[in-house]
């Protein structure tokens, strides 16, 4: 196999790229890749069916607008791990409606007008939605019909396109609430359960047994002293192969990789240094603060303002703005400083910021205002009416009605249910004039100021007072020099070479999974392995780059990719170099002797343990077991409805051997092989379940737990009948089209 990187002539680069283009042309066949132009499956398939591109855009494009405007809203930022999130809400929503669209066509599941207005509005049997109830009430909190209907007639009947499309959406979205809900509705009526199993799940419940026993752990005897040879390996394996646990449940395939750290070498850490040492030289001597910071051009993380509302607070204040903290343990060395100090270096979060005090922030307040608005842009005849009222309320102010009157004429709904108090802010977190009454008046004070909002009404009730900086800083970060990765690019193509040439001459597929693992752990590197789904290719490792992980479904899925096929190149996954290989190739239904190879071997050595163990324990006491074992006898007390043995934990056959009724009370079993160990048991007592005449109870207790889970069992059956093939990543990397 080739590694991208070897030498090779520009010259025989270009006629190949030519003469591939030329032969997509001619043979008009550009989607190549695993898949020919007639196997186009863009994003996926349903039941073996193209998905409808474009209903699926149309579906991603909503979710992400409603999800990038709710980001805004909480002052979070919409960055592409939440549009990524998005696009996947989008895919399981358009997927589970596509699948429960089929099933209602197929049972003839409508929603006429008549039923759809009812269960719109509440009425012939249905209870009004919760969403509707609360969002169309009157002043006392009662659902009132005639504002939905104003609602929906405002949206139909509006000159807006994008009304009418909203009230379709909406309408579409009901309907298919209402279909699903009669359609679970009718599997559920085929959920029941019997006398007899509740009569079962009771006597299980009740009837106890207390047992003492004595465990053997397999992990007492080594599994480099348990042999077992390629012969009896392979004999296993054509006698269980088909049993159903080992059965390949999902088409998958396992990449086995390690990665290569990019760090910052001991000279980038000096070069570092000293610039560090010149920044803050350089900062103690500024003439020019704002000059010095903001032109220092080897940072992109620089910050210099001398506004208050820009105060600095320790990491884990509640009120810290983000970004704008220091590390708790400067806490003391913040507030003995002085204005003009620089402080640090020091590390945030990661990076490692100078920073020079202008200023302190020195008061947190408490104050209560009453607002009398004023409509953005209003002119100064609307500001004097507003100032008028304002006087004529303060002329009746008391500080015990103070709370009365903001109830009444308050126009701030941020503070109007507590009395109209802001408390714990300081100066610069509220508009300049606010601000300036709340840090200067004396304790007690009431007047009015007149802001952009309106005029305020303030009440001073409080100050405290702190000492918080205001900064400017630099930032950097210890980044790798150019040399120190060009130093990790070498490194890890020499690796990418030595694996090439060790696992290109082996044949046997597990061999060149043994070999990948030890050249990683000779170059002290732990291999690890990834396996991605066929149908649903997900990264259960973090990959941190759409990049990278294209790169990997290439080498798993790509269409000539077999076992033993190397990544071509490091791939880079932002601090660190991906070197990967394809391990295993999983197909669905009876697995192949590599697949489960392994998993059949401990299963051989956990057998021939036991045999081992059993001998130790035939004919023996309880005592002498635990004696010769150098463990103790253990006691425990179990019922048939949790499967699990005292400290020995889940057990669930020996448990069954104890319910069985051949076990008799005061005599000890023979050696039983468990999941953990070899055991010996003996029944102590038996405490019969209390007689029931009827179990109504149990049978009611029971079909709610069935049908709590129901709906979510049924989904997800209907998705596994459905085959549902997720070809977003490939589709996007190139592999299969």
């Amino acid at each position: 196999m080739a590694i991208i990187g070897k030498i090779r002539e520009k010259s025989v680069l270009l006629v190949v790229i030519i003469g591939l283009a030329l032969l997509a042309f001619i043979l008009g066949d550009y989607q190549k890749g695993s898949a020919g132009s007639n196997d186009f499956i863009g994003s996926g398939t349903i039941y073996g069916e193209k998905i409808d591109e474009e209903k699926l855009s149309l579906m991603m494009d909503q979710v992400k607008s409603n999800d990038a405007q709710t980001a805004e809203k909480e002052g979070r930022p919409y960055d592409q791990s939440a549009q990524d999130q998005s696009a996947n809400q989008a895919w399981n929503y358009f997927t589970m409606s596509t699948v429960l669209e089929k099933e209602y066509e197929e049972l003839g599941i409508e929603v006429g007008t008549v039923e759809f207005d009812a269960y719109l509005y509440g009425t012939n049997g249905f209870t009004v939605l919760p969403n509707l109830a609360k969002d169309f009430s009157d002043p006392n909190g009662q659902f009132n019909p005639k504002l939905l209907q104003k609602a929906i007639d405002g949206l139909k009947n509006s000159k807006k396109a994008e009304d009418q499309k909203r009230w379709i959406d909406t309408k579409e979205s009901f309907l298919k609430q209402r279909k699903e809900e009669k359609y679970l509705a009718i599997l559920h009526q085929g959920v029941y359960v019997t006398k007899l199993e509740a009569e079962q799940e009771y006597l299980a419940q009740n009837e106890v047994k207390s047992v003492s026993y004595v465990l053997r752990r397999y992990s007492e005897i080594a599994d480099e002293k348990i042999k077992v040879s390629d012969e009896e390996l392979k004999a296993y394996f054509e006698e269980h192969k088909s049993e159903k646990k080992y059965e390949i449940k999902k088409a998958s395939r396992d990449l086995k990789y390690f990665d290569i750290k990019l760090l910052p070498s001991k000279r980038d850490s000096a070069d570092f240094n000293i610039e560090l040492n010149t920044i803050k030289t350089g900062l103690i001597n500024a003439k020019n603060d704002s000059l010095f910071i903001m032109g220092y051009t080897k940072s992109n993380v620089k910050f210099y303002s001398k506004e208050k509302r820009y105060t600095f607070k320790p990491e884990g204040n509640p009120k810290a703005q983000k970004g704008m903290t220091y590390p708790m343990s400067l806490d003391t060395v913040f507030k003995t400083a002085s204005i003009g100090q620089v402080v640090g270096p020091y590390n945030d979060n990661g990076n490692v910021r100078i920073a020079k005090i202008l200023d302190f922030n020195t008061k947190v307040c408490k104050v209560r205002h009453i607002l009398i608005s004023v409509d953005k842009g209003a002119d100064a005849k609307k500001f004097a009416t507003a100032q008028v009222k304002a006087d004529s309320i303060l002329s009746l102010l008391t500080k015990d009605n103070f709370t009365e009157m903001v109830m009444k004429f308050s126009g701030d709904p941020g503070s109007k249910e507590k009395g109209g108090v802001y408390e714990d802010f300081m100066d610069g977190e509220m508009v300049p004039e606010f601000s300036k009454f709340s840090t200067e008046m004396p304790i007690g004070k009431i007047g009015t100021v007149k802001t952009e909002f309106g005029i305020h009404i303030i009440e001073v009730l409080g100050r405290t007072e702190v000492k918080y900086p205001v900064l400017a800083f630099i930032e950097k970060t210890l980044e790798p020099s150019e040399e120190s990765t060009g130093d990790v690019e070498n490194k890890a193509f020499n690796l990418l070479l030595k694996l090439d040439a060790k696992i290109s001459v082996i044949s046997d597929n597990l061999k060149k999974g043994v070999m990948f693992d030890t050249i990683a752990s000779k170059a002290k590197y732990n291999s690890l392995t990834l396996s991605i789904e066929e149908n649903k290719p997900t990264f259960t490792t973090r990959i941190n780059s759409s990049i990278a992980e294209d790169k990997l479904l290439a080498v798993a899925f790509g269409a000539e990719s077999v076992v033993g096929t190397l990544c071509p190149v490091a791939i880079k996954d932002k601090d660190r170099y991906i070197i990967a290989m394809l391990s295993a190739i999983h197909l669905k239904g009876v697995p192949t002797f590599e697949d489960v190879s392994e998993k059949m071997k401990v299963e051989i050595i956990k057998d021939k343990k036991s045999k081992i163990l059993m001998a130790q324990m035939v004919k023996k006491s309880l005592e002498v077991c635990a004696k010769k074992g150098n463990t103790k006898v253990e006691k425990a007390e179990l019922n048939f409805a949790n499967p699990s043995l005292g400290n020995a934990g889940p057990e669930p056959e020996i448990v069954g051997a104890i319910f069985s009724g051949s076990l008799k009370k005061g005599v000890r079993s023979l050696p039983l092989k468990g999941d953990g160990g070899v055991y010996v048991v003996r029944i102590d007592n038996s405490k019969k379940s209390p007689t029931a005449i009827k179990y109504e109870e149990e049978v009611k207790r029971m079909l709610g737990t069935l049908k709590s889970s129901l709906d979510s069992a049924i989904k997800m059956a209907l998705l596994n009948k459905a085959d549902v093939v997720d070809n977003r990543a490939f589709s996007r990397a190139g592999v299969r089209q």
